[in-house]
């Protein structure tokens, strides 16, 4: 069965940082792409960033760049978001979701979410 638990989210600052991990099991992680999608309250799903199966391709949202790095971690079947200089429109759910291949971006799971607060 595939399982992703997100862990790493609260409330900061705007300004602030925070790192978010994905916990990944009942699948070859290193097999898959990755990505992280997000949900603003009383909006829809926003695709945030994605990693190839070696973390050897990146891709972001235009407003995510420069600010947020995603990376993965394969011995751990971990997935991370870094997210600096937060602010308080990236106040939402975020979620870690599984592609459909080593660069396919298409996504097949998600797990629950983590949410994060930006707020002074």
């Amino acid at each position: 069965e595939v399982q992703l638990v997100e862990s790493g989210g609260g409330l900061v600052q705007p300004g602030g940082s925070l790192r978010l991990s994905c916990a990944a099991s009942g699948f070859t992680f290193d097999d898959y792409a990755m990505s992280w999608v997000r949900q603003a309250p009383g909006k829809g799903l926003e695709w945030v960033s994605a990693i190839s199966w070696n973390g050897g391709s990146t891709y972001y949202a235009e407003s995510m760049k420069g600010r947020f790095t995603i990376s993965r971690d394969n011995a751990k079947n971990t997935l991370y978001l870094q997210m600096n200089s937060l602010k308080s429109e990236d106040t939402a759910v975020y979620y870690c979701a599984k592609g459909l291949g080593p660069h396919g971006y298409g996504m097949d799971y998600w797990g629950k979410g983590t949410l994060v607060t930006v707020s002074s």
